[in-house]
């Protein structure tokens, strides 16, 4: 097959110029995707693909793969004094497979996969796949126009968190089960998503991984989606559907680490070209991966022409930026002496705190509109707050201050929470410090830490109303929403990536029970005005009564942009029906329930307040008027004035 391709000739100036090369080695070139990697074009009257790969201590490196029977002799590269090798290879078609072979400088022959590479072969194999991209005809220009809109911090924003390979696999004769397509998504998990009630789809990293039990944070092809599930044009397919349904798509984006695989970034051209040479600055004990190395202006180029890369060629809607707190801190998860101070002597990673800034201000700048959500577990400071103000930059961070003390309150039995109220209250410390986003992740349903209903207390009637109480507790609370697969009908069993969901579950009116339940919340969520215009001021939330430990009830109104519109939060975390529980009210007049996780049709015992409740002109909690509740037991009610008989 190698005689029927010609030999390769030099690349013209005019497709990687003077100017890029210079971007890409002074860091700013925002689209390195443009002219790195192996793209379809027509030159010199010929049809064929260049190649352009930065390898700056090669000595040499040629373009390898099936089109030459993997002979390094046939195409080698051109070298400039950039570090940049390129090379033209006529009548070459997409779908070929490439590596290219590097020759370090110690003469180790070294077969790497293109880190622009736009597809790869399905794992185990690790080459690089010739691929078009421009080919598609993307029908979702109408969600594109209004995304702004659709993601301004005053929306709700509901995402569902969704690992592709694990929430449904189907029946094979040959295998068994076999994953889903990305085509067979589109048909399957994108009207499920809309039937709940989401805004959202988040996905775990489909970049393409070797490693299924990675669940894609350990990344070999940073810009090829995973070929488990199908084509990149298979993937823009899927994005495009979601985008016509109504579907915003947020991916998890991998810029902290990288594995040690020997067809990826590792030893490149023979030195740590992406990651430190020093172990104490380069390395990741815990997972046994490589640090990028922020300082290096080509890395700083590669990754952040990687955010723009999905949101430019895929249409994705915004990164939730995986493991930030590692990437902030010098001394991440390390003992004294196992790391190196940064020239003020201090443990910020001054690089990577630079990077963040930078990618933040390059994302939001050239695509208004698209979040990015920072998965950053301490309590460093403005993490969402714009750069020019001195913060991070990003559109959201992740609440795990609140998820780990609700998760810890919801695992006590209910006859000792009144020794940890506080757990349940503390949040409100911090909560508009940030614009958080409250989440219960893939991270907390795994590792032998029990799915979500497993965490609750109690017997198996007790568990269902724990999780119906705390989830709707959840969507009252200030804050954006994520929940992960399988937690939205309470799958007994933790997430396993090798198995699909419980979905048998579902056979169970218990857990049929949740699932109505999160989909009647998201329904409301998105109605609701003081559900989600004000989520990270105090102006949106008001407490009614915060200290009540004794009886485990918390209460508190969310409030609209609109001062006069809110709704009331009310829950009790014992399994004690509380009659005549007064709670004050800003307004007089006719209250109805809008969510009663108690109702028999979510499985509860179905104790409610019935139509309507009237308020009395008796003062409480601040407020001129009173309600008169009754609580059912381990339960939430959000309530709201019935303006259409007051």
């Amino acid at each position: 097959m190698k005689h029927d391709i010609p030999d390769g000739i030099a690349v013209p100036a005019a497709w990687l110029s003077d100017f890029d090369r210079y971007l890409i080695s002074e860091g700013t070139h925002e689209r390195a995707y443009e002219k790195l990697g192996a793209h379809l074009i027509r030159f010199d009257e010929q049809d064929g693909v260049v190649f352009a790969v930065w390898a700056p201590n090669a000595s040499h490196v040629s373009v390898v793969g099936d089109f030459n029977s993997w002979d390094g002799s046939q195409h080698p590269m051109h070298s400039s004094d950039t570090g940049i090798w390129t090379l033209f290879i006529p009548e070459l078609t997409e779908f070929s497979v490439y590596k290219y072979r590097i020759t370090a400088r110690s003469g180790e022959l070294l077969d790497k996969a293109d880190p622009f590479g736009f597809a790869m072969e399905e794992r185990p194999r690790t080459g690089s796949v010739v691929a078009d991209l421009d080919r598609y005809q993307w029908q979702d220009h109408e969600w594109i126009s209004r995304r702004s809109t659709v993601q301004a911090l005053d929306q709700p924003i509901s995402i569902y968190e969704v690992h592709l390979g694990s929430w449904r696999r189907i029946h094979d004769q040959q295998w068994g089960y076999r994953y889903l397509s990305y085509r067979e998504l589109a048909d399957t998990l994108i009207p499920y998503v809309v039937e709940m009630g989401y805004t959202h789809i988040e996905l775990l990293p489909i970049a393409e991984h070797p490693f299924d039990g990675s669940w894609g944070y350990q990344v070999l092809g940073f810009y090829a989606p995973t070929s488990r599930f199908g084509t990149p044009e298979d993937f823009m397919y899927f994005v495009d559907r979601c985008h016509q349904a109504g579907i915003g798509v947020l991916l998890d984006w991998v810029p902290a680490h990288f594995p040690k695989d020997g067809a990826g970034l590792n030893l490149f051209d023979g030195t740590q070209l992406y990651a430190h040479a020093n172990p104490m600055q380069g390395e990741h004990q815990d997972w046994g991966t490589l640090i990028f190395n922020y300082s290096r202006n080509e890395v700083r180029s590669f990754l952040i022409s990687n955010a723009l890369f999905w949101i430019d060629r895929y249409h994705i809607d915004g990164l939730r930026v995986d493991a930030v707190a590692s990437m902030l801190y010098l001394d991440y998860s390390r003992q004294e002496g196992q790391w190196i101070p940064n020239q003020y002597g201090g443990r910020e990673n001054l690089a990577a705190i630079s990077f963040l800034r930078k990618v933040n201000e390059v994302v939001h700048g050239i695509f208004p509109g698209v979040l990015t959500i920072a998965e950053e577990s301490t309590s460093w400071p403005m993490v969402s707050r714009p750069t020019y103000l001195g913060g991070l930059g990003f559109s959201l961070k992740w609440n795990m201050g609140w998820m780990h003390d609700t998760l810890r309150y919801m695992s006590k039995d209910p006859l000792f929470r009144r020794f940890h109220h506080n757990e349940m209250t503390f949040g409100m410390l911090y909560a508009f410090h940030e614009n958080f986003l409250l989440p219960i992740s893939h991270d907390e349903v795994v590792h032998g830490k029990g799915s979500l209903l497993n965490k609750m207390s109690g017997d198996e009637w007790r568990k269902f109303a724990n999780l119906r109480a705390y989830l709707s507790f959840m969507w009252g609370y200030s804050g954006k929403k994520l929940l992960f697969m399988g937690c939205e009908f309470g799958q007994w069993q933790e997430w396993d990536h090798d198995t699909g969901l419980e979905w048998q579950a579902l056979e169970a009116p218990s857990h049929q029970g949740v699932q109505r339940l999160v989909r009647d919340l998201n329904a409301v969520y998105r109605h609701e005005p003081a559900l989600h215009q004000v989520d990270f001021d105090w102006s949106g939330f008001r407490w009614i009564d915060a200290n009540d430990s004794d009886n485990s009830v918390f209460s508190f109104l969310r409030i609209a942009q609109d001062p006069d519109t809110f709704v009331i939060v009310v829950c009790n975390f014992t399994p004690v029906v509380r009659e005549n529980y007064c709670i004050g009210v800003p307004v007089a007049g006719r209250y109805r329930e809008l969510i009663n996780s108690d109702l028999d049709v979510y499985g509860g015992s179905n104790i409610s307040n019935g139509p309507a409740i009237m308020t009395q002109p008796v003062a409480s909690h601040t407020f001129d008027h009173t309600l008169s509740l009754t609580l059912p037991p381990l339960a939430t009610l959000i309530l709201q004035p019935d303006t259409a008989n007051n």
